[in-house]
């Protein structure tokens, strides 16, 4: 069976896949590139500041990292990666679809906050090298509901 010959059911799993990685990786693209921007200031004033920076820059990128562990459970609950696939009728697409949506779109947006509050944490790190930790601990906040996203979808996708 190939892949254009799947139901309409597994597609709209498919699509749940995709949305999942897809937006959780934008959003940490962007994000890890707001902490980016801001670090290539710090750096190039201070250069013996990387490896902080590099944390600060870094923390934003766990969300697409999530989409991705879910978008990948997705296709294994749905047998595409294992040749276990049957075919779906709409409504169980439209579960694995829904399953996906938390982390697609918290991972997506938390990713951007996540970003933001790196950047001002690596002006912290600018101004008061020595108070660097709590400019992570804020990230972490943010990162909190990320991981949110991820356990109610892999919750929604281990109930389906």
């Amino acid at each position: 069976m190939g892949i254009f010959d799947i139901s309409t059911g597994a597609a709209l799993g498919m699509l749940g896949a995709g949305l999942a990685v897809c937006l959780a990786g934008a959003g940490s693209a962007r994000g890890t590139g707001i902490a980016g921007e801001a670090g290539t200031g710090l750096l190039s004033e201070d250069p013996s500041k990387f490896g902080k920076v590099m944390i600060l820059q870094v923390i934003p990128g766990t969300q697409g990292l999530y989409g991705l562990v879910v978008g990948f459970m997705c296709l294994l609950r749905m047998g595409l990666l294992d040749g276990s696939y049957v075919d779906m009728s709409l409504i169980e697409g439209l579960r694995y679809l829904v399953a996906c949506l938390p982390i697609a779109i918290g991972g997506g947006v938390s990713a951007v906050a996540q970003g933001r509050v790196a950047a001002g944490s690596i002006n912290l790190l600018a101004k008061k090298p020595e108070d660097w930790s709590k400019g992570m601990v804020l990230c972490i906040t943010v990162e909190f509901y990320a991981i949110l996203s991820l356990l109610i979808s892999l919750i929604m996708l281990i109930s389906i």
